[in-house]
């Protein structure tokens, strides 16, 4: 197993009722199909080695003996899967009979999980047939071994320890207290559910919820096994949708009568460091000493890497980003608001630059004002040219403000600026990085002083993206009186502003096309011919790539190699890997270096799961090195 990622898989195999010899062949072919996957986790559904169905024959010795023998061809099989394997198989103990899930390794039964919950209600009698779960571990003899049987049984991979399986059984998890809660404490950061949950008019949605549910409250992943329609159909139908959700997401679904076997890539690692960092989350210790873990030595294959998304901050289907657009931008309104009044300030001020960031920002603060119920021209859009400022990027500014019906002001500071130089004996034909922040100082020094004179707020544009990568001037654009942008990412800024362009129409749509259309450009060095010449991504790299990086470094934990491997996968022919590599380690340098801008930004809504705020996610030293990531990255070779 490389980066923590192994391949699990749910099958529902055609079963025939009471017939355990036929069972267990179509279930050894299924393990055989699953070897064929490189498959390290394998789940079966409840009772597949007789069939759910099977009602009062149940209670027949031959049956049990029958289901026994079954049992030890899977055992016999699974010497050379080399997977750890759980089946349904109906279990005699101390004079009860249970329903359990076996737990089978390279030739071993490791150990047999009792049903604790027996539905009795409806059109379930599983009381008639079955004893729960007694409390307590014993042993119990199949064949010639005593093997492990009992609830707390967690099942540990060899020298991976983050590969640790415990089991429940289908009514399990539909009560008030399922045991994957217990299970999840002491440890386990896979849960597999056999079932046999028959099929009626709106249970597969609930079905979907309670797994995705779980499997995030127990910040895990959940393996949920379903009998198929080859059940009785005396009273009953069952369809076989089968789910595999980690962490709250769903990674495969097998649709209600879409019967077979279905495949996902779980990454173990990375929900053992989500429970790490999420202090309410219990300590195994915490479980209570009553559980045994229970070692196996399962091949955990090396599967290929996973694709991820692009652009981790948004949605790619257009309904849920819909959705999604519309709750980040009532949460920064929100925000805004909330700021707006409780300072008493008579309007908001805001630089404008035709780019788009400073566009959100002003789209924002348009919604504000309109909640409000006051005039948009209480908002004062201050364009500021300098040296660098193209007509495009100042016409565009200007048009949209005038199209939203806010006040315009232009401030043009050449003249302050070249003052400023003469002051400082700053050489006007250096384009030094003192060239570049005087103007951004000047332009925040403007806002600021405007605001005090009118009353205002001085609303921030900088977005997550710079924040991150430390792409603003210290106590420059660095600063604001509330950063209404803080923590939404560039990619993300993009996609909000063609939401907005989508909505709005004449030449408001026609100014935010253009900005969309834009170079993103500080707009700190002198155009040529009247185009821009200063691209951001040209000097600090791709927002794709940073965004990409941000998000599965500081929400994923991410280690550099691992997201090296993940950023070639998904960026695959788009980027090569040694351009993945040097912004990557741009990445790292800026990220770290460019702390203490952070440990004083101003204040701002978090919209996301990714927020730099010192007051809120994220808390690190100013001073401290990035050696380490760039060290695990040294020896990559991309030739």
């Amino acid at each position: 197993m490389r980066d923590g990622f192994l391949l699990a898989a749910t099958a529902t195999p055609e079963v025939r009722v009471a017939d355990p010899a036929y069972n267990a062949e179509k279930i050894i072919e299924m393990m055989m199909r699953a070897k064929e996957k490189n498959v390290s986790l394998l789940v079966f559904p409840e009772l597949c080695i007789t069939g759910y169905t099977c009602g009062d024959l149940f209670a027949s010795q031959r049956l049990a003996a029958a289901a026994l023998e079954a049992l030890e061809r899977i055992r016999e099989a699974s010497r050379g899967f080399g997977a750890l394997v759980f089946v349904g198989v109906p279990l005699r103990h101390r004079g009860k009979l249970y329903n359990c899930a076996a737990a089978v390794c390279g030739g071993r039964i490791l150990g047999a999980v009792p049903k604790t919950h027996l539905p009795n209600y409806g059109e379930f009698y599983e009381k008639r047939n079955f004893a729960p779960a007694p409390e307590g571990i014993s042993e119990l003899t199949i064949g010639e071994e005593s093997v492990p049987f009992g609830t707390k049984l967690v099942f540990r991979a060899a020298g991976m320890p983050e590969f640790s399986v415990a089991a429940e059984i289908c009514e399990d998890l539909w009560v008030v207290a399922p045991p994957s809660l217990s299970h999840a404490a002491a440890g386990a950061g896979i849960v597999v559910n056999l079932s046999a949950s028959n099929e009626t008019i709106g249970k597969a949605d609930y079905r979907r919820q309670l797994v995705t549910g779980q499997s995030a409250r127990i910040l895990g992943a959940y393996l949920y096994a379903d009998a198929g329609s080859s059940e009785s159909t005396t009273d009953l139908v069952f369809s076989g949708h089968s789910l595999i959700a980690e962490n709250g997401r769903l990674l495969a679904e097998r649709a209600p009568f879409d019967e077979g076997m279905q495949t996902a890539v779980l990454d173990v690692c990375r929900l053992a460091d989500e429970r790490l960092k999420t202090e309410t989350y219990p300590s195994a210790s915490g479980a209570g000493g009553d559980y045994r873990y229970i070692p196996f030595d399962a091949d955990i294959h090396a599967v290929p890497t996973p694709k991820f998304p692009r652009r981790p901050f948004v949605p790619e289907d257009r309904t849920e980003f819909e959705k999604r657009a519309e709750s980040i931008v009532g949460i920064q309104t929100a925000g805004l608001r909330k700021r707006f009044l409780h300072t008493g300030a008579k309007c908001l001020v805001i630089g404008i630059s035709g780019g788009l960031d400073s566009t959100l920002a002003l789209l924002i603060s348009v919604r504000v004002m309109d909640a409000l119920k006051r005039p948009r021209t209480e908002i004062l859009a201050v364009t500021m040219p300098c040296f660098g400022t193209t007509a495009r990027t100042k016409n565009n500014a200007v048009t949209l403000a005038e199209a939203l019906g806010v006040t315009v002001k232009t401030v043009d500071i050449r003249r302050a600026v070249e003052v400023h130089f003469a002051d400082i004996g700053q050489d006007a034909g250096v384009h030094d990085v003192t060239y570049e922040n005087a103007q951004a100082r000047e332009r925040t020094q403007v806002l600021m002083d405007i605001a005090n004179a009118c009353g205002g707020l001085v609303v921030g544009t900088g977005d997550l993206s710079e924040v991150a990568l430390g792409w603003s001037t210290y106590n420059g654009d660095h600063m604001s009186m509330y950063g209404v942008n803080a923590s939404v990412p560039k990619t993300l800024v993009r996609y909000l502003v063609g939401y907005f362009a989508a909505k709005l129409t004449g030449a408001a749509k026609t100014a935010l096309d253009d900005i969309l259309a834009t170079p993103v450009s500080p707009e700190l060095l002198p155009a040529e011919n009247g185009e821009i010449t200063q691209k951001t991504e040209e000097l600090v790299g791709p927002y794709d790539l940073h965004d990409f990086f941000l998000y599965y470094t500081v929400r994923m934990g991410f280690p550099p190699k691992k997201l090296f491997r993940v950023a070639c996968r998904a960026f695959e022919g788009e980027f090569a890997p040694a351009v993945i590599l040097k912004w990557q380690k741009q990445f790292y340098r800026r990220f770290f270096s460019q702390q203490f801008k952070r440990s004083c930004m101003p204040d701002g809504p978090k919209v996301g799961s990714v927020s730099l705020s010192p007051r809120g996610d994220w808390r690190m030293p100013s001073d401290a090195s990035a050696e380490a990531w760039l060290a695990e990255l040294a020896d990559i070779r991309t030739e």
